[in-house]
């Protein structure tokens, strides 16, 4: 048995003075009671936390999820770890489909090789809009083809946590239909739906939308007559959970607050959306085919016309979500967290500090540096 004190255990939106007992693994008591135990980890002054769940990232520190190796996958995932990610689920861009496959294949083979938790693949396509891409490569973007699906699923599906599609595209919603009855997280993203695509959606088990406000519809209108887009659909249907790149860049703060405000904290989920090259030193380069720069703490085509993704990791967001726009502690981590652990159907294992629960936790300072990192009890950082 092992036991951490700080001034500053994260309970829900409680900051609670005690001790954490931990044993073979999993949180076994939250109280007052200080007793000897073998090892004791005084962490006061800092706050702990249930370890972060990034739902949506592409590498980090040179390491892709997609094109590259099993070691990379599993490098990639440790590098997010050492800022605090616990519990990952590595995303598939859109490409060729033995591409993607093999990817799934690498993310499947590196589970129980990294440090931290991988929870499953992510396909970010290629069921998307080319009308909403974005960095995405349009030459890959099909409809839903159930022959390939079907078979990737039926090959390794349980190695498959989300699925990011446009509803759209998807007629009948079959292939939603076919996610959620395989467990698989069904979410509308790199999409120009209306409404009534996102009802059919909704029906047949979409949950979640990928990025909002990046290549999401909004309102248009045919005629005179406005439909809804993706993003006032998330608004109105409270089924609905959605996900933010909260690196300050891609949304900026006061939008950041808007979401929340409209939604709540909780149907809001935090996600780095990171590239390779986070917490790199490369400021120009091409991925996938496309040429990008870094610049003002974000990645961007070469053009300038579109950012190209995030060069975040998982403290930046609570950075962000505490120095910029105002929330606090505990509620911005309980969107990186409580949340995801929800949408992703682990809230009984993962995500919160509670009797019971894995003891995956962190531990940061005023500045969100994180200090402290245990994986089921394992101290790693």
């Amino acid at each position: 048995m092992i036991k951490i004190k700080s001034d500053k255990i994260i309970l829900g939106e409680d900051l609670f003075d005690g001790t954490m007992y931990v044993m073979n693994g999993k949180i076994v008591e939250i109280s007052q009671e200080d007793r000897p135990t073998e090892i004791t980890y005084d962490l006061k002054g800092k706050y702990v936390s249930a370890g972060f769940i990034d739902m949506h990232t592409h590498g980090a520190g040179g390491h892709a999820f997609m094109n590259s190796t099993v070691e990379d996958v599993v490098a990639g995932c440790d590098y997010h770890l050492q800022h605090g990610t616990t519990s990952i689920v590595p995303t598939i861009s859109a490409g060729s489909f033995e591409t993607m496959k093999q990817a799934v294949v690498n993310i499947h083979q590196a589970k129980g090789k990294a440090k931290g938790n991988i929870l499953g693949a992510h396909l970010e396509g290629p069921y998307l809009s080319a009308k909403q891409c974005g960095a995405q490569c349009p030459a890959f973007i099909t409809p839903p083809k159930k022959e390939e699906y079907e078979s990737l699923i039926a090959e390794y599906g349980e190695s498959i946590a989300r699925w990011t599609y446009a509803p759209e595209n998807d007629k009948d919603g079959a292939f939603c239909k076919y996610l959620t009855e395989h467990n698989i997280l069904a979410s509308a993203g790199h999409t120009d739906a209306v409404n009534a695509d996102m009802v059919r959606a909704i029906s047949n088990g979409c949950r979640l939308i990928t990025h909002l406000y990046s290549c999401t519809s909004t309102v248009t209108r045919d005629h005179g007559f406005r439909s809804l887009g993706v993003i006032e659909s998330a608004y109105l249907h409270d089924e609905l959970y959605v996900e933010i790149i909260a690196d300050g860049k891609h949304l900026p703060p006061e939008l950041i607050q808007m979401i929340i405000k409209i939604k709540g904290a909780d149907k809001v989920a935090l996600v780095t959306d990171s590239l390779e090259i986070a917490g790199t030193d490369i400021t120009e380069g091409v991925m996938s085919g496309t040429e990008f720069i870094v610049e003002d703490g974000v990645c961007k085509l070469k053009d300038r016309s579109a950012f190209a993704g995030s060069v975040a990791t998982a403290d930046c967001l609570i950075r962000t979500l505490v120095k910029d726009c105002g929330y606090s502690v505990p509620t911005a981590v309980k969107m990186l967290t409580q949340i995801p652990a929800k949408i992703l159907k682990i809230d009984g294992k993962k995500g919160s500090l509670a009797v019971g629960m894995d003891a995956d936790i962190i531990a940061f300072d005023e500045d969100i540096c994180v200090s402290d990192i245990f994986i089921k009890g394992k101290k790693e950082k």
